[in-house]
């Protein structure tokens, strides 16, 4: 599905830096929906963050740890048999995938292990579909000396049993989750449930820009980084900013990294790549600006696959890291000021773009991160050769390996 062209240009101007607002909220968007329990907890973490944003010292050994334990910077890539294949647009792939651990995760898993050493908690839970937000934050746990444990649903814990693997041996417990659809969603209850119980001894690293505020704010500052380093790259080699910059949007960590030094730069289109599932019908798809509608879930007020009745609908995708039914805050809210655009890719689409990148680049991208491909070739195709396109590889497809044999008849 194609993006319909946004009307950006004309649309007011965006300060970026103007939100979230001191309740949280962009817009109508975000907030604080939470027990009462948590409600402590998170004023205690957003006055943390405020002053760490602002020290020097944390943002200094933040970025060294970024550099020499991540391996940051990541590689600005010129994709020289893709472009050559879509013949339109020289393409381009922000290397997130070279990162330790595999995904553009570990940039918010270290920044927030610094915060919770600040606050003195030695526990750390997370939840992850993918399982890669698992594998970073088990990795940060491990380096730091914190107790960590990840809840993922038994249904990705299935079809991601490498990166469970690799959580295990990197010291992680990972607790099963049976209830609801035994996914991403289901995880995130799970982890909230043991923060309201232990909120004393814990902090809770959500992995993507969803939940309460600080969350949606915290996490797409830690992940500014992606799109920093883009745009100094990108100057470097080309003189000038690109024509489009695509990401895959599950709840919205990388895209929004990616986008944010660039939405003030009205001559760049943002795209943002859903997960169109087996296609846009009831519980077949994880599209939520195709069907969804304002509610409230894990703590934000968002867009939502929710039925006429507010219950949350089933959800699916190949792609575990987008299987989740609300869309992070800030996306919603550029959405409606026609500043970031969205489409969705399909599974089929997503399993022929996973064979062809890797066949063309010797690159194997995440299934997540092979969404925001599949657009991209489109787009390139429809675009002029003196045009350029920036597309967020956020992880590489290790993990997927497993799962697309079983899906293609293929036995390892």
């Amino acid at each position: 599905m194609t993006a319909t062209p946004s009307p950006a240009v004309a649309a007011e101007s965006i300060d970026r830096f103007s939100l979230p607002d001191a309740g949280g909220h962009f817009g109508r968007y975000g907030g604080v929906f939470v027990p009462e329990t948590l409600m402590t907890a998170l004023q205690e973490l957003g006055a943390v963050y405020e002053k760490a944003r602002l020290d020097p010292v944390f943002q200094a050994e933040l970025k060294n740890h970024l550099k020499e334990f991540a391996g940051r910077p990541t590689e600005l890539y010129f994709a020289e048999r893709l472009t050559r294949h879509c013949g339109g647009a020289k393409i381009y792939l922000k290397r997130e995938d070279l990162l330790h651990t595999g995904a553009h995760k570990i940039n918010n898993a270290l920044g927030q292990a610094l915060l919770a050493l600040r606050m003195g908690k030695k526990r750390i839970i997370a939840e992850t579909g993918a399982g890669q937000h698992g594998v970073a934050t088990a990795a940060v746990c491990a380096k730091f000396g914190l107790e960590c444990v990840v809840y993922m649903g038994a249904v990705d814990m299935e079809r991601q049993a490498l990166n469970v693997f690799r959580m295990r041996l990197m010291g992680a417990e990972v607790r099963a989750v049976t209830s609801g659809q035994k996914t991403l969603k289901d995880a995130v209850n799970e982890a909230m449930r043991d923060w309201v119980t232990n909120v004393r001894s814990t902090h809770y690293i959500l992995g993507s820009a969803l939940g309460s505020h600080p969350y949606p704010m915290m996490v797409r500052d830690f992940h500014r980084v992606i799109g920093q380093e883009t745009k100094t790259q990108l100057l470097a080699r080309e003189g000038r900013l690109p024509d489009e910059m695509i990401a895959c949007v599950g709840g919205g960590s990388n895209a929004i990294g990616f986008f944010f030094d660039f939405l003030e730069d009205k001559s760049v289109r943002l795209v943002g790549v859903e997960a169109g599932g087996r296609g846009i019908k009831r519980g077949e798809h994880a599209a939520r600006f195709e069907g969804g509608k304002l509610g409230v879930l894990q703590g934000a007020k968002t867009y939502i696959l929710q039925d006429p009745d507010g219950q949350i609908e089933l959800t699916h995708s190949v792609s575990a890291g987008l299987d989740y039914a609300a869309i992070g805050p800030e996306h919603a809210y550029y959405r409606d000021r026609q500043r970031i655009d969205f489409a969705y890719a399909c599974d089929d689409e997503v399993m022929e773009t996973f064979q062809l990148v890797s066949r063309l680049e010797g690159i194997i991208p995440a299934l997540e991160s092979t969404h925001a491909l599949v657009h991209g070739l489109k787009r390139a195709k429809a675009m002029r050769s003196d045009e350029i396109l920036v597309i967020n590889l956020s992880g590489r497809g290790d993990k997927d390996v497993n799962q697309v044999a079983k899906i293609l008849g293929v036995s390892l």
